[in-house]
């Protein structure tokens, strides 16, 4: 029977719990990998931000010309954009002096004001939608944005609430596990529990890297950031390896006649 609509693939993957662990190890990484460069290298925030900036947006256009779901080119623009996020957000945080709490602020705004003009221009924020050249650049700047809004969270859970980043990491699990809770017992809208989580799992990600490679004395473990980063990212390519990748889908008005 001709239901009158088609299957039409995502460019993005599907939502599956795979999807989620991958996000999270992804969020570590960037973490990790932007303190290197940032950091431990010394290149500074506002150098690094302009590199990671660079090879985000040169992921960004080959995924807008891409024909389809390509899983290695979608994760390596989610850890591109997730280690510009850190150093743009520790930019935003430690060296214009606006603080945690004006830079979680300012991002924000951001991702609320491009979720708005994304809504506004196609009637929905779904990532099942994400399949045009301007439905990408709505997804990938809203991606960037609230990559970086979560790494200014972690930091302003870990650094002034007093929990260190062990407790902020936690506080972000529970925080997931409330919007999981959401998701399969209320009637809540799933395209904004989604974006809920998105947002979280940076966060959860920032404070668990900071975890890992900050000195003893600041409540880390203080590993080798090279070497953390080496780890996490042998890690995601063991998942996208034995993981199932396939693209998301949603119906599209068929041309068929019934």
């Amino acid at each position: 029977m001709d239901t009158g609509y088609e299957k039409v693939l995502s460019k993005v993957p599907a939502v599956t719990l795979g999807f989620w662990i991958i996000k999270i190890a992804a969020t570590t990484l960037g973490e990790t990998g932007g303190d290197t460069l940032s950091m431990t290298m010394n290149f500074g925030y506002l150098e690094s931000s302009a590199i990671f900036i660079a090879v985000l947006a040169a992921f960004v256009w080959l995924q807008i010309i891409a024909k389809k779901f390509h899983p290695f080119l979608y994760w390596a623009t989610i850890i591109a954009s997730t280690t510009a996020g850190t150093t743009m957000a520790d930019f935003a945080d430690r060296s214009l002096g606006i603080g945690y709490t004006g830079g979680s602020t300012v991002l924000l705004l951001c991702v609320l004001g491009v979720l708005a003009l994304w809504y506004r221009s196609e009637g929905t924020v779904s990532v099942d939608t994400v399949n045009t050249p301007k439905v990408e650049a709505f997804y990938w700047a809203t991606i960037t944005f609230s990559q970086t809004l979560g790494t200014a969270l972690g930091d302003w859970m870990a650094d002034t609430s007093g929990l260190g980043y062990l407790g902020g990491a936690l506080v972000f699990l529970a925080a997931l596990g409330v919007v999981a809770f959401f998701y399969y017992r209320t009637p809540i809208s799933r395209v904004l529990l989604f974006w809920a989580a998105f947002i979280l799992t940076r966060p959860l990600g920032a404070t668990v890297g900071d975890f890992l490679d900050k000195p003893l004395n600041q409540g880390g473990l203080n590993l080798s950031r090279p070497i953390a980063s080496a780890v996490i990212a042998a890690f995601i390519l063991a998942c996208l390896l034995l993981i199932p990748q396939r693209p998301g889908e949603h119906p599209s008005a068929s041309t068929a006649s019934a």
